[in-house]
């Protein structure tokens, strides 16, 4: 049974990181099995580079961003299903519209809430079509005073991206929608970044600094900086405004909004099925 469970987790850690079985057996082993230390430890090792990848897409189903009537309040969501026959019906693209338009005049709370209020639409299309479906995620946004929205779908719903902007964005809407969309940032600036995925990058780094034979003469002054800019620029492609714009790769989004006076209050983009393993094909 152990011998499987390590087979198991050799397999996972392959599919996260890419690296070869044996780096993946002695990084488990190494961290008591504990998958996501393995990771940590591949990269510190050098054996993986940092990276922001998602795990892989798997679930399948719809996303969908609407707005209200008066294009003051708006909804983004996530529905699933088990197949991708499924996903692309005309029932389920029903269910998706109907929930939507639940989540949008009830502004439920929470999860709990909105899967109550949506809970006869979903059964009644689990008997109409034979599958599971869940109402994975949503959020509703009400702008504040003189925000603007932006939305984008993206092959028929795959993904979806809701922003908000500190004014009407006007024609800049759509194509910086487009870049949240493309380029899949997790946040707006470096200073969003959560303590703890900055002290988790610190980590990597310090260990890497460490193990660079070119850098072990150098003052802890200067190898503290170095690992910072190294934190830095891991996290930077992750953040919006120090991303290279879609549309002018020449400046950031930061420089193209400040050129053209807008600024980003907060975004939301899902894509269908990330974070979610993918279910066991049945022989």
């Amino acid at each position: 049974m152990a011998d499987s469970n390590l087979i198991e987790l050799i397999k996972a850690l392959r599919e996260r990181t890419g690296a070869g079985m044996m780096d993946c057996k002695r990084a488990l082993e190494a961290n008591g099995l504990d998958i996501e230390k393995a990771v940590d430890h591949l990269r510190e090792k050098g054996v993986i580079k940092a990276a922001n990848k998602s795990t892989r897409i798997a679930a399948e189903g719809l996303t969908n961003v609407t707005l209200s009537a008066d294009g003051k309040k708006a909804v983004i969501l996530e529905v699933n299903c088990e197949t991708d026959f499924v996903s692309s019906s005309d029932k389920f693209h029903g269910l998706v519209d109907k929930v939507t338009e639940i989540l949008l005049a009830k502004e439920p709370k929470t999860l709990e809430d909105a899967k109550e209020l949506t809970a006869i639409p979903f059964t009644d299309a689990t008997v109409a079509m034979g599958e599971k479906f869940d109402l994975r995620r949503y959020e509703v946004v009400t702008l504040a005073e003189g925000q603007g929205f932006s939305t984008y779908m993206h092959m028929g719903g795959k993904i979806s991206v809701l922003v908000v902007f500190d004014k009407d964005p006007g024609e800049y809407a759509k194509p910086l929608a487009m870049h949240i969309a493309a380029n899949n940032p997790s946040y707006i600036a470096l200073a969003d970044v959560p303590a703890d995925i900055r002290a988790r990058e610190k980590a990597i780094a310090v260990e890497e600094v460490k193990a660079d034979p070119k850098l072990t003469s150098k003052p802890d002054a200067v190898k503290a900086q170095i690992v910072e800019r190294k934190v830095d620029k891991t996290l930077s492609g992750s953040c919006l405004s120090l991303q290279n714009y879609l549309l002018d790769e020449s400046k950031t989004v930061g420089t193209f909004l400040t050129e053209k006076g807008l600024g980003i209050v907060s975004f939301v983009r899902y894509q269908v099925g990330e974070g979610i393993a993918k279910r066991q094909q049945e022989n």
